[in-house]
């Protein structure tokens, strides 16, 4: 086998796992939206809780410092203001949809290094 078919080969497959700061934010956001959802008698007020705005807000500090600013946070941060909805896993989902966006970039990235290579290679 020549070294070009070497590097197609390896080319081909791209795996993108997590992380450890992807798997901690996660780990982070799973803790939130169950602790929301265990505590819910102090979280029940919305806006009017104070210990919900205090996780909300710890929450949000510890994912931008993991992950840097996305906006799938924001949604994560207003929905909380109303009343009833930590019912629903917020952060968990934004977490879940940032990494989605980066494999999806990591992706497009292999993609267009793929299609360098090969004008390069068709170039000689």
């Amino acid at each position: 086998m020549d070294e070009n078919q070497q590097a197609g080969a390896t080319n081909t497959s791209i795996k993108l796992l997590p992380g450890p700061r992807f798997r901690v934010a996660l780990m982070v956001a799973i803790l939130a939206d169950a602790l929301q959802l265990i505590v819910f008698p102090f979280f029940v007020e919305g806006a009017e809780s104070p210990a919900d705005d205090v996780l909300d807000c710890g929450v949000a500090g510890v994912m931008m410092w993991l992950l840097g600013w996305h906006w799938e946070f924001l949604p994560s941060v207003l929905a909380k203001l109303v009343p009833g909805v930590d019912l629903v896993p917020f952060w968990t989902l934004a977490v879940a949809n940032v990494y989605r966006k980066a494999k999806r970039k990591a992706i497009a990235e292999g993609k267009n290094r793929d299609n360098v290579r090969d004008s390069e290679r068709s170039s000689e």
